[in-house]
């Protein structure tokens, strides 16, 4: 296990290409100095052990679970590749841009960045499958019958703000009211007999739908904001809402034409349980500590060192806080 630890820090140590010298009492010499004042690979790993040692374990144990559960795929490849090229438009070069991970990881070649990146995203991967495997059967049930509905078909007008970015926040409160004014002028219309597709032609702002009277087609779960979905849930076939519908698209006028029945709880199973896998995700900052700490209990892990084994336990806690205080302060 000491020769593990220290492989990549001897890498920059040892000059030579040739076997370490040894001590007298056998050990191996990174270091030698003048009256045989040397320091030998347990001094290093002394010392590290109670720096900055635990660190680096936890990427070893992880690189190997890691990639075991998960094999490199095109997709990480793309991943890792897209994450680099997204960095040298900012830093124009290989060099500047490891000159920022040398200051930031301590990686300070492209090798050991990539290496790095593919590590970070298969630790994405794993977190995202244990928060979808930890989703019950019951918890699956009452999202169907709660949230899931049959396919509904809708028309819409909308009407957009005109606010512009450069407006002060009174002028862009005052573009919001009038958008909302239009809207509510717009049912007043409806009310008053006039045909809903001939209003949409005339006065939507949503031009892919403008031409043929507002029509959507048929939505279904997850399609549209939730404020839209559960406006046209909550219509009678044939009717449209009695107040205009915000989402962060504008202000909606929605008429409902028809409902089918919903599907069958099989065909949505695998939807539900990655839409609620990605609420915990969202719900619960440490999960990413929690996640990978049972992944290496299920891999076996055992750190037989004491004074390793502790700084694991008091990094998992300080993660965990610093995480839960992150998320109290945003």
């Amino acid at each position: 296990m000491k020769k593990i630890l220290l492989c990549l820090c001897i890498l920059l140590l040892v000059t030579g290409c040739g076997a370490a010298p040894k001590l007298e009492n056998g050990q191996e010499a990174v270091v030698s100095l003048n009256d045989n004042n040397s320091i030998s690979v347990d001094d290093l790993y002394e010392e590290m052990k109670n720096t900055y040692a635990i660190g680096v374990l936890v990427d070893m144990i992880d690189a190997k679970i890691l990639n075991i559960k998960y094999p490199t795929t095109d997709e990480e490849n793309e991943e890792v590749q897209g994450q680099i090229d997204t960095w040298l438009v900012t830093f124009q070069t290989e060099e500047k841009l490891l000159e920022q991970t040398q200051q930031a990881f301590g990686i300070s070649k492209m090798e050991d960045l990539r290496e790095y990146l593919a590590l970070q995203y298969k630790r994405g991967k794993a977190v995202e499958d244990y928060a979808k495997n930890s989703v019950t059967d019951q918890e699956i049930q009452s999202y169907y019958d709660s949230e899931v509905f049959g396919d509904i078909k809708v028309r819409h007008i909308l009407i957009t703000s005109e606010a512009t970015d450069s407006m002060t926040e009174a002028e862009k409160q005052t573009k919001k009211d009038e958008a909302l004014q239009k809207a509510k002028d717009i049912i007043t219309r409806l009310n008053n007999g006039e045909d809903f597709a001939t209003v949409a032609k005339e006065v939507s702002q949503d031009e892919d739908t403008k031409e043929d009277g507002g029509e959507i087609g048929f939505i279904t779960k997850g399609d549209y904001p939730e404020a839209f979905e559960d406006a046209a849930k909550a219509l009678e076939t044939g009717k449209y809402t009695a107040e205009p519908v915000e989402t962060e698209f504008g202000y909606h006028i929605i008429l409902k034409e028809e409902q089918k029945e919903k599907a069958p709880l099989d065909q949505w199973k695998d939807k539900i349980r990655e839409t609620l896998g990605e609420e915990k995700l969202d719900d619960d900052p440490t999960i990413q500590v929690t996640a990978l700490m049972d992944l290496r209990s299920e891999f076996g892990m055992n750190i037989t060192d004491d004074t390793l084994r502790d700084q694991y336990d008091l990094l998992m806690k300080q993660t965990k806080e610093s995480l839960l205080e992150q998320n109290s302060t945003n």
